[in-house]
């Protein structure tokens, strides 16, 4: 059979509430006993009927337990009392934050000439100098930020004037190396055609010399001389050509 919910109310007839009573008391002590065995807990219950009857179970000693509860309700209502403190400080200047918001918020938008219609000659006269030296200082920053600048490129152009002379050192020098090389190649082929012109000479005096000789000797057709000449000519310009690619070989 299924059991009824009971209206949670006052019993209104004495016998079945005192009934109802013994039986809540009886096994609410029961659960404690048993929470305090299967959990470890210590646990106390203090019951008082409605004729101030005490009713009580604790797992350990009672006034421990109570001293100890007392101890931690006492440290909580401190807890307590020390948040809602702090909650109140924290309140407090949060207004007092929420105030200086507006009253700069007020400043800054007559600093930009609104809501000017509430201001006296005295606060016009504030306003207008806070500006002269807000303005001030603005133009001594921004004449600092000038300066810097113009320091700043001062020190890259001197850098780069003395890399524009070294690159021109090194460019006079690479041009000064080429220049001697030039010179040498010249000086080279100039000794080259000068010995070769000498080797020609002497070539032909001593072509002259045998042409003689053979012409003394010579029995024959005037044909084979021409023959001869162009042989003369033609070793005479290769001894040229040896010559001036030795002279060449030599020039590092």
């Amino acid at each position: 059979m299924v059991r009824g919910k009971i209206e949670m109310k006052r019993i209104e007839n004495a016998t079945s509430r005192q009934v109802t009573f013994s039986k809540r008391r009886n096994g609410l002590l029961k659960k404690a006993y048993e929470l305090s065995v299967l959990c470890d807990a210590e646990v106390a219950v203090i019951i008082f009927s409605q004729k101030d009857k005490l009713y009580e179970f604790c797992s350990s000693d009672m006034q421990e337990t109570l001293t100890r509860y007392h101890k931690y309700a006492k440290e909580e209502q401190t807890n307590k009392v020390e948040v809602e403190q702090q909650v109140q400080h924290l309140k407090h200047e949060a207004a007092i934050m929420t105030k200086k918001i507006e009253i700069l918020e007020a400043s800054q938008r007559k600093l930009l000439g609104n809501d000017l219609d509430s201001c006296v000659v005295e606060e016009l006269q504030e306003i207008s100098s806070q500006l002269e030296r807000s303005l001030r200082s603005i133009r001594e920053r921004e004449a600092q930020l000038l300066m810097e600048q113009m320091e700043n490129l001062k020190a890259k152009e001197t850098i780069l004037l003395q890399e524009n002379a070294k690159l021109r050192e090194e460019s006079g020098a690479k041009l000064l190396m080429e220049h001697s090389a030039q010179e040498k190649r010249g000086s080279a082929s100039v000794s080259c055609e000068k010995a070769g012109a000498s080797a020609s000479v002497n070539y032909w005096k001593q072509s002259i010399m045998s042409s003689e000789v053979e012409t003394e000797l010579f029995i024959g057709p005037p044909i084979m001389r021409s023959v001869d000449r162009i042989a003369v000519y033609s070793n005479i310009h290769q001894i040229n050509n040896n010559a001036c690619q030795s002279s060449l070989k030599t020039i590092p």
